[in-house]
């Protein structure tokens, strides 16, 4: 059994999983995490504490989500449908600050994307529904929700919907440039 780990252009930032599957006549399995693989040959460092899952109609945007006090890390899963899943470097002080990565994920796929402490996160469902599971690497803290506009110029993620569902708070998060220090995280973060 295997995983493939393949980096993105963001060094200590975001990581794409893809979990092998073994298929035979009644179908097929694949081992979705193995915190020891994904520990020694992926650099996925991460405790995960939480998981959650969540099923969009085509269109939905949510995102770009980030917890400030307590941090996530997230190891998103498509288990229905497809999706464009987008993580952006918000550390303050990072030389890839405001940069962003994004990949589709998808049932028939089966890829995942790790996206540490320290970024916004956000995806789009691309088929008719969408359901997405994730590990979190911290509590959710509806107090400690945080966010980044979806459309803000100044990162110009290349989202493939052009009209997008989006919730109230969304809508009406601030850019980048427009949030103050205290408002992200920084780099390096802080132990």
């Amino acid at each position: 059994m295997g995983t493939k780990f393949e980096k993105v252009e963001i060094p200590a930032g975001p990581v794409v999983c893809v979990p092998d599957a073994y298929p035979d006549s009644r179908g097929w399995f694949s081992e979705v995490f193995h915190a020891q693989r994904y520990w020694n040959e992926g650099g996925i460092k991460s405790v995960f504490v939480q998981d959650n899952r969540s099923r969009s109609s085509k269109g939905v945007l949510r995102g770009l989500h980030y917890q400030l006090r307590k941090p996530q890390a997230k190891l998103v899963s498509c288990t229905l449908g497809a999706i464009w899943d987008v993580a952006v470097d918000i550390r303050r002080g990072s030389p890839h600050y405001g940069k962003w990565f994004g990949v589709e994920l998808s049932a028939g796929n089966r890829k995942q994307l790790y996206i540490p402490e320290g970024f916004a996160h956000g995806f789009c469902v691309l088929s008719d529904a969408a359901e997405i599971l994730y590990k979190c690497s911290d509590f959710y803290d509806p107090k400690d929700d945080r966010g980044v506009l979806w459309s803000d110029p100044e990162i110009a993620v290349a989202w493939p919907v052009a009209q997008p569902v989006l919730s109230p708070k969304d809508e009406v998060r601030k850019p980048l440039s427009q949030m103050g220090a205290d408002e992200l995280p920084e780099y390096p973060a802080k132990p």
